[in-house]
């Protein structure tokens, strides 16, 4: 069974919620405590350089689903990046 492009797009942006969805809780928990102690800068660092890929890559072909998931993503990325710069 082939899927049509709109159904194709449903998948993406579904998937883009979710994985984007997913750092809101860090974000939020990093926020309230001001604590980053759990956070790892390396992995934040390199995490946050491949979303910055993804997100060119999402606007070098057009693709709506992961530039807006990876614009989004970038963002929370860079605030918990920057709160475990800041409070360790």
């Amino acid at each position: 069974m082939a899927l049509t492009a709109f159904q194709l797009e449903v998948v993406g942006y579904l998937a883009a919620l979710c994985t984007t969805g997913a750092f809101v809780p860090q974000a939020l928990l990093t926020w309230r405590t001001r604590r980053a102690d759990g956070v790892s800068l390396g992995m934040y660092s390199i995490f946050t350089t491949g979303v910055a890929l993804w997100l060119a890559y999402g606007v070098m072909i057009g693709s709506w689903p992961v530039t807006i998931a990876n614009a989004v993503t970038l963002g929370l990325a860079l605030f918990i990046l920057g709160m475990k710069l800041r409070f360790g």
